[in-house]
């Protein structure tokens, strides 16, 4: 099938407030479109070619890489959000590859060590322009990734870009870091709105299920929240069935359940706000996609729970706190002497400035980088 066949079924199967390829603000820089893909397919493709998008394999959530093969990086955790998101989308005709594009980009910005790395350089740029992830994945995508001889970035299309901002106050952030100019709005696309959700879907289950492996929480405290023991309790499962498939069970009950309300609920929202066209989506000050009420006070007890359960775990305490210390301490290393950085990097030093191009840096390493880089400039027979 041809691309003008792949935008004329969209136009047929899309729902009116759906974008549409064919109607794409375009690229910062015009390029020939391509005989077989829409624009939205070919960003999907560039991200997953991007070097980026590899190096989420070693980038963590909760646990650092070391900790085990078993727990999710970013990587597994942008799939995972990809399956639950492009199924949100397929079922409320929304584009899909376009759900997609976002999905697998929207971390692309994470620094390693999960949060904690981006706690830390928050701090540490503060004076200097700042850092938030959801910018430093636009900042990925439209530059530090150099894949074409004439432009740098992926030149991705507007809708994709603008796609990666959760909340209008980023518009603001990114127009003063220089970022682009972007067109006011109240919410996301109906798309992005999509993976907002799908992504906390997908984080908040992987992690229960990250937290009973290490031990760090008991399924006996999660059978006191309502949400989990209502599951367990439809299930009916075999008493001889092994304790990791019953939870395995329970968890995909969880997915499904908030899927299903998800989709149920935005279609009522749909119609109650008489959602007719993407731009009309984003006019209105709230979010057209959501759970239902009820659900969404069920979601934030067993958010409440894994706040203090597990991301406030002594071990994780610790994790964090190490992982903090690598990132300043590297930081720091480079800006004593930015000479210590790579020929890359030091050639945008005098026009983009050292905390920058540092950050920069640092935020693009992998968990596992990160250590071997600290390694080496503070064990004193470590190879350099």
């Amino acid at each position: 099938m041809r691309r003008i066949e792949l935008e004329k079924a969209e136009a047929r199967t899309l729902a009116s407030y759906g974008t549409k390829s064919a109607q794409s603000r375009g690229r910062i820089h015009p390029e020939k479109e391509h005989p077989y893909r829409t624009a939205f397919q070919r960003d999907r493709d560039r991200i997953i070619h991007s070097s980026a998008f590899r190096r989420l394999e070693y980038k963590t959530q909760v646990f650092v890489n070391h900790e085990g093969d078993y727990y999710r990086t970013r990587l597994t955790h942008s799939l995972e959000a990809d399956q639950i998101a492009r199924v949100i989308a397929r079922t409320l005709r929304l584009n899909e590859d376009l759900v997609e594009t976002i999905t697998l980009a929207h971390d692309l910005g994470h620094t390693p060590f999960g949060h904690a790395g981006e706690d830390e350089l928050r701090e540490l740029m503060a004076a200097h322009g700042g850092f938030d992830h959801n910018l430093q994945s636009l900042r990925v995508v439209d530059y530090l990734e150099e894949q074409y001889p004439d432009f740098r970035g992926l030149n991705l299309t507007y809708e994709s870009r603008i796609g990666l901002f959760k909340h209008p106050g980023l518009l603001k952030a990114a127009e003063a870091r220089g970022m682009g100019t972007f067109e006011p709005f109240n919410s996301p696309s109906l798309e992005s709105q999509v993976v907002d959700l799908s992504d906390e879907i997908a984080y908040d289950n992987h992690d229960i299920d990250d937290g009973l492996t290490s031990g760090m929480i008991a399924e006996s405290e999660l059978d006191k929240i309502a949400l989990w023991a209502s599951i367990k309790k439809k299930l009916k499962l075999s008493p001889g069935a092994k304790v990791e498939v019953k939870r395995r069970q329970i968890i995909r009950g969880l997915i499904n359940l908030e899927v299903t309300d998800l989709i149920k609920q935005s279609s009522r929202n749909i119609a109650k706000y008489a959602v007719k066209s993407p731009q009309g989506a984003m006019k209105l000050d709230r979010f057209t996609i959501a759970f239902s009420l009820k659900l969404a006070e069920e979601r934030e007890t067993l958010r409440n729970f894994l706040k203090t359960g597990l991301y406030r775990h002594y071990r994780v305490v610790r994790m964090t706190d190490k992982a903090r210390r690598f990132v300043r301490a590297l930081f720091q290393v480079y800006l004593s002497q930015p000479e210590q950085l790579p020929p890359g990097s030091q050639k945008r030093l005098k026009a983009e400035g050292a905390h920058r191009v540092i950050c920069d840096y640092l935020a693009g390493m992998t968990d596992r980088y990160a250590q071997n880089e600290y390694r080496k400039f503070f064990e004193p027979f470590e190879r350099m």
